[in-house]
């Protein structure tokens, strides 16, 4: 199920969008064990999208009746918005802003997605409506904080999704159900209408099965936004790639894998197949995006989070999971002076990051350097989420864009992911390498 072979049944008229929106319910019921939603679309709330396709031409909407699906702290019209937290939920009387640039473009919201409560954690845990199961082993975490966006498309109940990434949240589900998941430059896709985690470095990201309907979304998706203050228009020359390249790899002893040695192996499977493409790899001190990293929930801008929160944390701290509840009730205490002293060490990771990427085309890492049970990280939540945002918390505070591609699979079928990244406004040449490294590794086995 992907946007060219849908198009291709509806110009046929081998399938309807009234057909697959059927076929879509039943497949969520047969996975209704799995917390994958929050809430989906009645026929009654469906029918006014399936009118209006029913009015006009396949060939004239670029996501003609395209399903999708949405991250529950981004706004549909109409349909609560909850965060995965009951208390908090509303409705609102407007769209995101990019939700409504897919819906103008014809694709088909089928409902909101369980999430980590808040887009607080990676794991895919911490949510009252239920941990998410991963879409090929369901002892093991789905990823988060975007997991019911990813499993869905994984099990084919949405062509794509709308996640957010402010440590890894669009990155790291990617990489546990075999998803290409692209982290945008920040502002690029805008966040008006997204419930915010840390406003100044939050993402909208996008997870679909093939790099092809990433691009198609993001084309559509990357609409400059004059109401959000965050939002960057792209500019209109874009860097390419030659056929020959450099690229950098963390050095020796700054890579993790936490005992995974499956999850190691397939990194330098990977790293030999960029190499195979013409590419050259450059061992890199990456210290300044691991300090970077430590900056994110050590240092002030947990305080963002409390920001967003604040009225119900002060209020009604009986609403938050008690993880989530400790998390962001420790960016209370965060001073102007604990900002600006950490500004200032940002600022020079920034200035060192810039540095070592000039040498480089791009930046090649593992996703993640392991997976957990739900078991395991229910037992030792803190840790082992910090664990999974090894390679991911930097991207954002040093304004890097992102695009995260499957790179093989363990013995036990658990899929394995790289990403790469390099700077911001870099989307389309990262998302035209990863799929030319996905060729590649397919046709090497």
């Amino acid at each position: 199920m992907n946007i060219e072979n849908l198009k291709k049944s509806y110009s046929n008229n081998t399938l309807t969008p009234r057909a697959l929106m059927s076929q879509i319910k039943e497949r969520i019921e047969v996975h209704k064990e799995n917390p994958i939603w929050i809430y989906t679309l009645s026929e009654r709330e469906l029918e006014p999208y399936l009118e209006r396709l029913e009015s006009c031409e396949p060939e004239s909407l670029p996501l003609y009746g395209i399903p999708f699906a949405i991250k529950d702290n981004i706004d549909l019209k109409g349909i609560p918005t909850t965060a995965a937290c009951p208390d908090y939920s509303y409705i609102p009387e407007e769209s995101a802003y990019v939700v409504h640039c897919l819906i103008e473009a014809g694709a088909i919201p089928v409902g909101k997605t369980n999430l980590d409560q808040f887009a607080t954690g990676l794991v895919g845990t911490r949510s009252p409506y239920g941990a998410c199961q991963n879409s090929i082993d369901p002892e093991y975490i789905s990823g988060g904080s975007s997991s019911g966006s990813a499993i869905c498309v994984a099990l084919e109940m949405a062509v794509f999704s709308l996640g957010t990434d402010t440590a890894g949240s669009g990155r790291v589900p990617a990489a546990f159900n075999n998803l290409v998941g692209l982290k945008p430059s920040k502002g690029v896709l805008s966040t008006s209408g997204v419930v915010p985690a840390c406003r100044s470095l939050d993402c909208v990201s996008i997870f679909a099965k093939i790099t092809e309907d990433a691009q198609q979304i993001f084309d559509v998706a990357a609409s400059f936004d004059t109401e959000d203050p965050y939002s960057r228009q792209m500019p209109v020359i874009q860097k390419g790639i030659a056929s020959s390249f450099q690229f950098a790899v963390p050095q020796a002893d700054q890579l993790k894998f936490f005992g995974d040695s499956e999850a190691e192996a397939l990194y330098f499977e990977a790293v030999k197949t960029f190499e195979a493409m013409g590419g050259t790899a450059i061992e890199m001190d990456f210290s300044p995006m691991l300090d970077a990293a430590n900056l994110l929930y050590h240092g002030p801008w947990v305080t963002e989070r409390y920001v967003a929160v604040k009225e119900m944390i002060e209020n009604k701290p009986e609403s938050f999971i008690d993880v989530t509840r400790t998390i962001i009730e420790s960016g209370k205490s965060k001073s102007a002076e604990d900002y600006f002293n950490a500004e200032y060490k940002l600022k020079a990771f920034k200035r060192q990051a810039e540095m070592l990427m000039d040498e480089v085309d791009f930046a090649l890492t593992p996703t993640t350097g392991t997976i957990y049970t739900i078991e395991e990280v229910n037992a030792d939540p803190i840790q082992l989420n910090t664990n999974l945002g090894y390679y991911t918390n930097f991207m954002n505070l040093l304004d890097f864009s992102a695009y995260a591609v499957p790179a093989g699979f363990r013995e036990n079928g658990l899929p394995f992911g790289v990403t790469l990244f390099a700077d911001a406004f870099e989307d389309r040449k990262l998302m035209q390498l990863g799929e030319s490294y996905i060729q590649k590794a397919s046709h090497g086995k």
